[in-house]
């Protein structure tokens, strides 16, 4: 693997036990089912020069009203991707899951995976059961994971919306959701006032890159706000380049995040591999790179936030 292999922030597993789930849902979405194991990860990753995949759980650990089967959920994905972590270190890290909306199980389970297991970071979904990230309610685990400087995956979920019939929810919602949560985050200061997490929104945002000013009109309704200083905050989010890397978003993209802040994303096995051999050739062939800019996004910039995975 060539010391200019990719970090990949955004990739999944399905832990075996929630095979049949996952399917389910996929299907309840209109998406295809995700097969994974690590073996045809770790192939996956030679093909597309990935070194290191950075794993996360997409998807809720529990039913709306079952705090328990949450925990439990969260507990047992995040000890089992630390499994696969620790047989192949080389090749994975981990982004745990958290059991929101019961922020004490969510501060319990982020101490467990960051102290006990070696989490690389934390994943949350956009929205928990239809509540946003910037609901007043979970202030403590932000600034808990602030006081961590932790890396945070925004995973996007189904918004509490109805799915237009034949528009799968992962092409349509999920990008939608992502700028819902990222706007109700900055709306209610959580980027301002919780600095040092370091919040990943994958699909280049969804399409707050490309609104970004339309969003900062929002700041006029907020007695003491600024458009630039909402722009400002919605600037601290990094974004990955999973299923975004096309030509017509990669400029919005470059030109709204902050330096450092574009990072690679697959989405494997969420987007089959199949679908998304044209976004890494987008990225390869984009005509406009500044020298050293593209090993940034590949890698260089991922080596900031997980600095195990820097090479010397």
């Amino acid at each position: 693997m060539s010391d200019s292999a990719r970090i990949d922030v955004h990739q999944h597993l399905v832990p075996p036990a929630l095979g049949r789930a996952m399917a389910e849902r996929a299907e309840a979405l209109g998406w295809p089912a995700p097969v994974w194991d690590v073996r045809s990860a770790i192939a996956m990753m030679d093909r597309r020069s990935i070194a290191t995949g950075l794993l996360s759980f997409p998807a809720p650990v529990g039913a709306p009203g079952d705090p328990a089967g949450a925990r439990d959920g969260a507990r047992s994905v995040n000890e089992y991707t630390a499994e696969v972590v620790k047989d192949r270190p080389d090749r994975f890290g981990h982004f745990a899951v958290l059991p929101l909306p019961d922020v004490d199980a969510a501060l319990a389970e982020a101490a467990h995976s960051l102290d006990e297991l070696d989490a690389d970071g934390l994943t949350v979904l956009s929205n928990v059961h239809g509540r946003y990230l910037g609901d007043p309610a979970f202030e403590p685990l932000w600034a808990e994971l602030d006081a961590r400087a932790a890396v945070v995956l925004v995973h996007p979920t189904a918004p509490p919306v109805a799915p237009v019939p034949g528009l799968p929810g992962p092409l349509v919602d999920f990008p939608y959701d992502t700028v819902r949560t990222a706007l109700h985050l900055v709306l209610n200061g959580v980027p301002g006032r919780c600095p040092r997490i370091r919040m990943i929104l994958p699909h280049a945002g969804g399409f707050l890159p490309y609104a970004a000013h339309r969003f900062a009109v929002a700041a006029r309704l907020r007695p003491g706000s600024t458009p630039e200083g909402l722009l400002s905050d919605l600037r601290r989010f990094y974004f990955d380049t999973a299923l975004s890397a096309g030509p017509a978003a990669l400029p919005s993209l470059l030109a709204f995040a902050a330096p450092g802040h574009v990072l690679y994303g697959s989405d494997f096995p969420m987007l089959p591999e199949e679908w998304a051999t044209g976004f890494d050739s987008g990225l390869d062939e984009y005509p406009h790179w500044e020298p050293g800019q593209l090993h940034a996004v590949d890698r260089g910039n991922a080596e900031l936030l997980v600095p195990r995975l820097a090479r010397t």
